[in-house]
């Protein structure tokens, strides 16, 4: 399998990136078949030299079967090479649990049901 995706050059707290399509196996720094571009972050958004694409073999490896990766496959969808993808939702590990949201959900309604009891005993 292809992946389209970002190996990481540049030197310490100075990030530059090579978009490059590689075997999905081999590691992120590692062995790649062809560099497509490159992206430098610390540059601003409006920068030309920002995000690099060469877009015919972009096109090429798209066509073969290469799947880019989520940062790359927003970069496409910006250059129209792509349909925009899905956002994918965050995981839901930093939420409490089942029976700690039922909890609270039961503290809410207990805190609502309270509130309304007077109002009612003061309109009679």
């Amino acid at each position: 399998m292809l992946a389209i995706r970002m190996t990481r050059h540049g030197a310490k707290k100075r990030p530059f990136f090579h978009i490059v399509v590689a075997d999905a196996r081999s590691p992120r720094d590692g062995r790649f078949i062809e560099k497509l571009g490159t992206y430098n972050p610390l540059l601003p958004r409006e920068h030309e030299q920002r995000i690099t694409l060469n877009k015919e073999r972009i096109a090429h490896w798209l066509k073969v079967g290469a799947q880019p990766s989520d940062r790359v496959a927003r970069f496409l969808a910006t250059a129209e090479l792509m349909k925009p993808r899905e956002r994918r939702d965050q995981s839901k590990k930093p939420q409490p649990r089942a029976k700690a949201q039922e909890r609270m959900k039961a503290a809410a309604a207990a805190a609502a049901a309270p509130a309304e009891a007077p109002k009612e005993a003061a309109a009679s």
